[in-house]
């Protein structure tokens, strides 16, 4: 496993806790209710996930499926731009202070410390407990409407999302690349969107093992900390580019 599959996991598994984070993942059928226009009963009675078939009138069920499938491409479009621009002027930031890289990279694994410590809740920091929210009273129509709203949940800072989201950028800054930056980032967008669209689509499934998972809800954010306090440690002491070495003797898909 190269250094590159090993950053692709890392930020992949990043998104895919941001959005399984006490912050969000509750939120996930407001969200697409709105985005969507349709009303949460319509989305939870159209289809049923459970058996793939559509429940009452099929003709009105697939078009709220189709309806919510394209909203939530556009919604995920929305978000994935920002991200993956905010990982791009990480990188070229972190490219204008190349002679400086390895001040940048210590720096930047003791900034990952502090996010892990703050997720585990060995500390607090307050600026991260403190959250960003746009009040719209009615979304803006069209698909055009669901991009811009993904566009402002993506610069909306949350207490969860924040943390990690920080990390993926704080990695993205110390390799000082451009293309480096956009390859983190879209990792990171495919983990959060993967898990949005299919808990869009099938909302009644999610609901179900949401009661389940919801009791163990506080541990997303302790594992979030711990990768960020794993990532940290390894680029303040240069051992994460022989992490690579390390896990390839586990023969890991390469790709």
């Amino acid at each position: 496993m190269t250094q590159d599959n090993i950053s692709f996991f890392v930020a992949f598994a990043a998104g895919l806790l941001s959005i399984l984070s006490p912050c969000v993942l509750p939120l996930l059928p407001s969200y697409v209710s709105y985005i969507t226009g349709i009303s949460f009963d319509e989305l939870t009675s159209a289809v049923s996930v459970v058996d793939s078939r559509f429940r009452g009138n099929d003709r009105g069920a697939r078009a709220v499926f189709k309806t919510t499938l394209r909203h939530s491409l556009f919604f995920i479009f929305g978000f994935s731009f920002v991200f993956i621009f905010l990982g791009a002027s990480a990188s070229f930031l972190g490219g204008l202070l190349n002679q400086y890289q390895d001040l940048i990279t210590k720096i930047g694994g003791g900034i990952l410390i502090i996010f892990g410590l703050h997720l585990v809740g060995v500390m607090k920091l307050g600026f991260l407990e403190k959250e960003k929210k746009a009040d719209f009273k009615t979304k803006p129509t069209g698909l055009l409407g669901s991009f811009i709203v993904g566009v402002i949940f993506a610069a909306a800072w949350t207490p969860c999302v924040g943390p990690i989201l920080g990390g993926i950028l704080t990695l993205a800054a110390t390799q000082g690349n451009v293309g480096y930056g956009v390859y983190l980032l879209t990792a990171y967008s495919i983990g959060f969107a993967l898990p949005f669209l299919l808990f869009s689509l099938f909302l009644n499934s999610f609901l179900f093992h949401f009661q389940n998972f919801k009791k163990h809800i506080h541990w997303v954010s302790v594992l979030s900390g711990i990768l960020l306090l794993v990532l940290g440690v390894t680029l303040i002491t240069g051992h994460f580019t022989s992490l690579a070495g390390y896990l390839s003797r586990f023969n890991f898909i390469n790709f």
